[in-house]
């Protein structure tokens, strides 16, 4: 599936950056699902998102600069409100200033240290997690990165145990078992829960990440997908030690997903230092960025078309699959893929 091309997947929040990147005096460009958006922020400090382009002379506004609140374009100093309405025109003096000056403004919020961008009227909220706020745990920071892969690629991989044998191997993947645990799978409103049991490899430096001095421990893992592009995976060692990682993968276009992750842990700062997580995940995170970019990122979402094979440990990617063939089917849209394949696949199974 093209994700740019279909517009009922333009109906969810995506996590687009940091809310620390956005300074009060300056925008921030955006590429979300193949367009071109502008962040900044109004006079009271709360965020506004709006197409990247003034209706003037289509310059992009996120090279403009922000004043009194309003994003003014910085080829003929167009100012905007948070509405996209055009508010002042310098070049005019008595002129009224026409209706249609304006530019397609977007939902924003700002949840979990970050800021989420809605291009339509969402079909579901932005994820709850029970985690934030709560005192015995802890937030940390971790990635906010581009990667060359599609950002459902992204998202079923987190799901795939019988990868972590051979990418992971490395690090906590058991190389001589490589038959993964098979999870339970629950589907729910807005996504699924898959609950796994996994044994896992414990190196020197996983010993400093988790605690845990031997060399193969086993951690209890619930897995939630909320649709179409984020995932939380909350592990649960053997000493209690929880973290959870929320994890992403906010679609640039096709072939582009910006990776936004953070984790909560219920240990403190003096017993693992965030740095020494971060250096862990940084380490696995790299080893899945290495493998997906050689990945075909048109991933096809009717298993019918038979263009991939699958396996018993696949159940998590076949219900993302298929739940988002649903949503697209409720909004009357067929699955949009590169028309060649597509065609060659359809006909293959009439």
């Amino acid at each position: 599936m093209l994700i740019t091309r279909q517009p009922a997947l333009r109906k969810f929040w995506y996590a687009v950056m940091p809310a620390a990147m956005l300074a009060a005096d300056r925008p921030q460009a955006f590429t979300l699902l193949g367009e071109k958006i502008v962040l900044w922020r109004d006079a009271d400090g709360v965020p506004a998102v709006a197409q990247d382009r003034c209706c003037h002379r289509t310059a992009q506004l996120s090279k403009g600069y922000v004043e009194n609140g309003n994003i003014v374009c910085g080829y003929h100093g167009w100012q905007y409100d948070c509405s996209g309405t055009c508010v002042k025109i310098p070049q005019f003096t008595n002129e009224k200033i026409p209706p249609g000056a304006r530019v397609m403004a977007y939902r924003i919020a700002e949840r979990y240290g970050y800021l989420w961008v809605a291009l339509d009227e969402p079909l579901a909220p932005i994820p709850e997690l029970a985690e934030d706020g709560d005192p015995a745990y802890r937030r940390i920071d971790q990635f906010y990165e581009e990667w060359n892969c599609g950002a459902l690629r992204f998202i079923e991989n987190t799901f795939d145990f019988a990868h972590q044998a051979y990418v992971h191997k490395a690090m906590h993947g058991l190389n001589d078992r490589p038959q993964p645990p098979l999870g339970k799978v629950t589907r729910h409103e807005h996504g699924l829960v898959m609950h796994i049991t996994q044994p896992v490899r414990n190196p020197d430096a996983g010993k400093a990440h988790i605690g845990i001095a031997s060399d193969e421990t086993v951690r209890t893992v619930v897995m939630d997908w909320y649709m179409p592009c984020a995932r939380r995976m909350h592990i649960t060692y053997p000493t209690g030690l929880v973290q959870s990682i929320i994890s992403a993968a906010t679609p640039i276009d096709d072939t582009r997903t910006m990776v936004v992750q953070w984790s909560y842990r219920n240990d403190t700062e003096e017993q693992v230092p965030a740095a020494t997580i971060n250096a862990f995940d940084r380490k696995i995170l790299d080893e899945d960025k290495d493998i997906l970019a050689f990945v075909d990122d048109d991933l096809p979402l009717d298993t019918r078309m038979n263009l991939e094979q699958h396996m018993a440990s696949d159940q998590p990617g076949i219900f993302i699959r298929r739940a988002l063939m649903e949503v697209l089917a409720r909004h009357g849209e067929q699955e949009v893929m590169r028309t060649a394949t597509l065609q060659d696949a359809r006909r293959a199974a009439a």
